[in-house]
This record gives C-alpha cells, structure tokens and sequence, in this order.
C-alpha cells in the first residue's frame, strides 16, 4: 500500500512563509511526477505545482509562480512546497499526488494516482 502524507501545514499572517512536506512510503511504486493541489471551501480542487522526478523540472499555476517553489529529495522519497508571500486567498486544504503523468497533464488531478490526506493552510490578514 502507498501512503502520501503530508506535514507543515498551519496558520501564518498574510505575508508568512510555510513549507510543506510530503513523504512517499509503503511499496515501491512507479511516479515520474508528484504535484500539489489545493481546495478551499465551496471551491474545486485546483492545480498549484507540480515536479518531474527524474529531471526536477517544475510547473506552477499561475496564481503562486514568483512565490511558491517546488523541490524534491529523491533519497527520502518526498517532495516539498516553499510558499513564500502568503495570502489569504492562499487559505486550503493542501494535497500531494503522485503517479505516471503525461508532461501535458501535469495539471490534471484526475491523472494521478495517489493521493495525501490533505494539511490544512490558513492565511490571516
């Protein structure tokens, strides 16, 4: 069985820095890319970045590029976001996928296969 889970979630004032983690256990499995995605209440889960695993390329949405980054410690099987500049509409439940993602939809919740139990992130202004 494969567990994602997910730590370093919290509340900060808008204008904080938090880092989540995310650690890959449980039985081998294949993944060439690990993402974050977020929801928040009354909305749908969106897209917030993603890491190819073998190269460390990474995309963002838009709405973090400049402040979030995306990292990998291939070794310890764990992926991290850096969230820098926080803003209230940054407030969700954080989760992280993994699984064999085509790059042209790295984007797309649907196309992974495992999944963390979420980290709450609250931003106050």
């Amino acid at each position: 069985q494969v567990q994602l889970v997910e730590s370093g979630g919290g509340l900060v004032q808008a204008g904080g820095s938090l880092r989540l983690s995310c650690a890959a256990s449980g039985r081998t499995f294949s993944k060439n890319a690990m993402g974050w995605f977020r929801q928040a209440p009354g909305k749908e889960r969106e897209f917030v970045a993603a890491i190819m695993w073998s190269t460390s390329n990474s995309v963002y949405a838009d709405s973090v590029k400049g402040r979030f980054t995306i990292s990998r410690h291939s070794a310890a099987n764990t992926v991290y976001l850096q969230m820098n500049s926080l803003k209230p509409e940054d407030t969700a439940v954080y989760y992280c996928a993994a699984g064999i993602i085509p790059i042209g939809a790295i984007g797309v919740g649907g196309r992974y296969d495992y999944w963390g139990q979420g980290t709450q992130v609250t931003v106050s202004s």
